[in-house]
């Protein structure tokens, strides 16, 4: 179903094989404007080597080009302009996707290698808040979309299970903690003593050393410290696992940076063998001058580690246990510096698979056009987003369809999928600005428009007893009113793997609204349940419909409810 390679193959014919059928596929572009046609070629690079006009090549290419699959060709300024045969190509199409139902668009460029996917990773004792939404939605979906192509996703919550922030909790709890009251609400307390801490330290900087000597003390193995960092971790774990649980999201592991602690001394050893270690203000530090970036810090004075440290720990331990092909790190774009040094130290300690670890960064999640930030207490709660999505969802549901059978059930995909579509329509290097009511909405580009499309398409085929088969589909029409949303499904695969190959989910969210929004237009204008020669044909193309938005949601960690 592939008619850009298609035409790519007749053009390399055409043009005396002089320029290779992949890099004329890469030319061929899909008109912005459908009077223009479903592909077009430009003919400016050609000019030179032709020695003619693009406009001279193009008519002159138009009258060679011959193919059943193509309705008609025209040239409109130096573009070769293709309209596709709408009966052949929809025939074909739909189906496939009859056949091949949840399997349609799967890729396998993907070979079956591991990618594992560094995602999520919220820092234990603090609540999981809307900060941490970005890097767990947009790995998920990363995990499917890649899934998809024919990869092994490995999932890892990269936990902030370790670092001078326990020091400085384990110095509040001492200083000013309550057991009995941590026991009874642990998040909520170790957030409060966490922001107490940063408010006295403001007025006592003596409190930071402390926290540092703490730390200290935590890496040493004293007990003390141990008992209650392993006391705070596993509180956190049982919070974060009933809002992971709410998400449909899970993981391959939950090796945080404390799994990586018997590690990091092999690391400052290879460092040390490689001579690449230098002393920097009594700090050890890998020189990266050469790569035009600051020094890489290993190892602090007081011989504390560092971020660094245990992520090329960590890094070593991926590629020796998983084999990756590839490594994304989904982490905010703050982050980039670090990444690239952790880059460049790997490659200069002789690592080829370096290359192969990628940085996957997003923008932030803004409150009232500021970062939200835990340290100063302004955070707004995850888990309690979710479930004021769920509660305005069943509200919706109560005055609309009050008679819908597992209103609970339905409520929770729709609650649940309009906070992840609404990160994830949204390119990831985008700021997002926290809005509830935006959120929220039920109509425009959100997940319950894409949803709510999803369960009519569903409503119409029950309507009409609909069964899918594979039987071959004949169409007796022009199929003119029906290719607007027909020939949507040709763009789902090529969705998905611009998706994966610039790890950005957007791509996929971007297609289902334009989908849903054909197939909105399409469900207005013709009477599908009319009864003629045609009924089983439009049925046909809604069952597909079906069947795509469902899977470009499911990439997304979203359900598709049948009814709403």
């Amino acid at each position: 179903m592939n008619f850009k390679k298609e035409l790519a193959a007749i053009l390399h014919e055409l043009l005396n094989q002089e320029i290779p059928e992949s890099q004329l596929e890469i030319l061929i572009e899909k008109p912005k404007n459908a009077e223009h046609g479903d592909l077009a070629f430009p003919c400016f690079s050609l000019a030179k080597l032709k020695r003619k006009s693009p406009n001279v090549i193009a008519q002159e290419l138009k009258l060679q080009i011959q193919s059943e699959t193509f309705e008609k060709v025209e040239v409109v300024g130096g573009y070769i302009n293709i309209f596709l045969n709408k009966k052949l190509v929809s025939e074909k199409l739909i189906n496939k996707v009859i056949a091949e139902k949840g399997q349609f668009a799967d890729l396998d460029f993907g070979k079956g290698g591991t990618i594992t996917i560094d995602m999520s990773s919220p820092n234990i004792a603090k609540p999981f808040s809307m900060g941490h939404l970005r890097s767990t939605v947009i790995g998920n979906a990363l995990a499917l979309i890649t899934e998809k192509c024919g990869y092994k996703p490995f999932k890892i919550n990269h936990l902030g299970d370790w670092g001078t922030q326990f020091g400085k909790l384990i110095t509040a709890y001492k200083l000013w903690g309550d057991a009995k009251k941590v026991k009874q609400n642990p998040i909520k307390e170790l957030l409060a003593l966490y922001i107490k801490f940063h408010e006295e330290a403001e007025k006592d900087p003596a409190l930071e050393d402390q926290g540092r000597s703490w730390f200290k003390e935590l890496e040493n193995g004293n007990e003390e410290a141990l008992t209650l960092w392993q006391w705070f971790r596993d509180e956190s774990l049982k919070e974060f696992s009933r809002i992971y649980e709410l998400m449909n999201v899970g993981f391959d592991s939950f090796a945080g940076e404390a799994f990586y602690n018997d590690k990091m001394e092999r690391i400052v050893n290879l460092l040390e063998q490689k001579q690449l270690l230098v002393e920097s203000d009594q700090a050890l530090v890998v020189d990266l001058s050469e790569e035009q970036l600051p020094p890489c810090l290993i190892k602090k004075s007081d011989g504390a580690t560092l971020y660094a440290t245990r992520d090329l720990a960590a890094a070593l331990y991926r590629k020796e246990n998983y084999h990756f092909d590839q490594s994304l790190y989904v982490v905010g774009h703050e982050q980039s510096l670090h990444f690239k040094q952790l880059i460049e130290v790997l490659k200069k300690m002789g690592y080829e698979w370096a290359e192969k670890m990628v940085h996957v960064p997003f923008g932030m999640m803004l409150k009232d056009g500021k970062k939200m930030s835990t340290r100063k207490g302004k955070v707004v709660l995850l888990e309690e987003v979710l479930n004021e999505s769920i509660a305005m969802a069943k509200h919706n549901i109560e005055e609309k369809n009050p008679n819908l059978l597992n209103k609970d059930q339905v409520a929770k995909k729709v609650g649940v999928g309009a906070v992840i579509f609404h990160d994830l329509k949204n390119n990831r290097m985008n700021d997002i600005e926290f809005s509830l009511e935006e959120m929220l909405r039920f109509e425009g580009e959100t997940g319950p428009y894409v949803q709510y499309t999803f369960a009519r398409a569903c409503s119409i085929l029950r309507k009409a007893d609909y069964k899918a088969d594979a039987l071959p589909l004949s169409l007796t029409n022009t199929w003119e009113k029906e290719w607007k949303t027909a020939s949507l499904l040709l763009d789902f695969a090529p969705a998905i793997k611009r998706a994966c190959e610039n790890h950005d989910p957007s791509l996929v969210a971007k297609y289902i609204i334009d989908l849903a929004q054909a197939f909105n237009k399409y469900y207005a204008e013709v009477k599908i349940l009319e009864e003629n020669e045609n009924l089983t044909a439009r049925l046909a193309l809604v069952y597909s419909v079906t069947v795509v938005l469902q899977e470009g949601l499911r990439l997304l960690g979203i359900e598709a409810p049948e009814e709403m």
